[in-house]
């Protein structure tokens, strides 16, 4: 207990009972000024009679389902670069993984340049090749697709790294033996790395969906609270965001963050739960 203790104090302090102090305050109403009362259920009857709670957690789950294409993406790539005798193997890795660790704020003031329905690079390219010039950043419904797009990029470094730590633990024997067996290098591919590296596979769509769940900075700084738009694409933290903080209704906002609790968790359940059928542990 002397060594595990400091550990379990942090645990209480920074997380249990922040939990237990938000589900207090969902429970409250705040003044202008600070100063809560205790309303009962008034918040919790507002969240569910409230229509941006089902548009807002749309706009969560596509930007999620988004980010995950990028989890096969992640795999092919991944396996490329686990090729034996491939050259500059780690500047390549480092070249994906480098978005991973830049700043969500200065990533996002790029793209929101690049996605300029005027001088954009990206509009300039698609007027090459069909005439498109669509506004990204100022359409309902092609605006969160834009957000969803540059979070995918960002975490494509990530998968990368922690598949090829996977890739380096299946047994260079098994692609042998499949080669001597007259096994394509596609037939390896489909029966030996993914099988195998469905423990790395699970390990990132968990995290990439926790993530998800949490979008809020590049939904803040591509989009911006003064977009009109902005209304239809929040997210369920940028509604937190608005309803605590902007708004100032604590109250209300403290149950809009358990809801996310609820949901992470959920997911999160229901993942471990499906893993069994599909995640192959060696």
């Amino acid at each position: 207990m002397l060594f595990v203790g400091p550990f379990f104090l942090g645990i209480v302090v920074f997380y249990l009972f922040p939990i237990l102090q938000t589900a207090y305050f969902s429970f409250t109403t705040w003044g202008p000024f600070g100063g809560s009362t205790f309303s009962g259920l008034t918040n919790w009857i507002a969240l569910v009679r409230d229509p941006q709670i089902p548009s807002a957690l749309l706009n969560t789950v596509v930007y999620i389902a988004i980010v995950l294409l990028g989890v096969p993406i992640s795999v092919v790539l991944a396996s490329l670069l686990n090729r034996p005798g491939l050259r500059f193997t780690t500047v390549y890795r480092t070249m994906f993984f480098l978005p991973y660790l830049a700043m969500p704020v200065a990533v996002a003031l790029v793209w929101r340049l690049m996605f300029n329905g005027d001088f954009g690079i990206i509009n300039t390219v698609l007027h090459l090749f069909g005439g498109l010039s669509p506004r990204w950043l100022s359409t309902p419904g092609l605006a969160i697709v834009a957000v969803s797009i540059v979070g995918l990029w960002m975490a494509v470094g990530f998968d990368i790294i922690i598949l090829s730590a996977g890739l380096r633990g299946i047994p260079p024997e098994l692609y042998e033996a499949a080669a001597l067996d007259g096994a394509s290098r596609f037939v390896q591919f489909r029966s030996i790395t993914v099988p195998l590296l469905t423990p790395s596979i699970f390990f990132v769509t968990v995290i990439n969906v926790i993530a998800g769940f949490q979008l809020f900075d590049l939904l803040y700084a591509i989009i911006g609270q003064m977009n009109p738009v902005i209304n239809s694409t929040q997210s369920l933290v940028y509604l937190f965001y608005n309803e605590s903080f902007v708004s100032n209704n604590r109250g209300y906002g403290a149950a809009i963050a358990l809801v996310i609790l609820v949901l992470v968790a959920l997911v999160t359940a229901l993942q471990f739960r499906l893993q069994r059928r599909w995640v192959n542990y060696v």
